[in-house]
């Protein structure tokens, strides 16, 4: 099985040594003394630039820090904040802690995959909707909680997300 980290960028999208993102990475790890203290904020400057943490820069960044591609790829991995794949122009975050899960996650997010045609990790092949579950989000009095687009709801039923889902993305209810 290869290694994400080897995984090239998004399908029909390379690293160009000449991009000045690539810039802004060197000057952040420049800034932040090339510590391997500072890897999450290198990592959020990065999915900040790229708008998701791509295997190449993973790699770059686990050079620079001095620290072995497993471990910056497991924190990537680890915080739900974090994606290694494309995000959508509109994400919606599905917490599944306990809380949440017994209040009925579950079924928000079976209504959002059912509806839209995606499970969580992926985005739709438009573009438009990304969906993520996370291990918690620490709304637990809210349960069931969504997160979407940076805007957390509470006490969300499966119905009422995918109206408003579908109204962000312009379709018709």
């Amino acid at each position: 099985m290869t290694s994400p980290l080897n995984q090239p960028l998004a399908k029909g999208r390379e690293v160009d040594p000449a991009d000045p993102r690539l810039k802004r990475v060197a000057d952040v790890l420049t800034a932040y003394g090339r510590s391997p203290d500072t890897l999450i904020q290198v990592l959020h400057t990065v999915q900040e630039l790229f708008g998701y943490l791509p295997g190449p820069v993973l790699e770059l960044a686990a050079k620079e820090l001095k620290l072995p591609p497993s471990r910056v790829y497991g924190v990537a991995t680890f915080y739900h904040f974090f994606s290694t794949k494309p995000l959508g122009r509109h994400n919606c975050v599905v917490c599944m802690g306990t809380a949440c899960y017994v209040n009925g996650a579950g079924r928000v997010l079976e209504g959002i995959e059912e509806e839209f045609g995606i499970h969580a990790g992926e985005t739709t092949p438009d573009g438009a909707l990304g969906v993520r579950v996370a291990r918690c989000i620490v709304s637990c009095g809210l349960a069931p909680v969504v997160i979407d687009d940076g805007e957390s709801l509470g006490r969300v039923k499966p119905g009422d997300i995918v109206s408003r889902i579908r109204r962000k993305l312009g379709e018709a209810s």
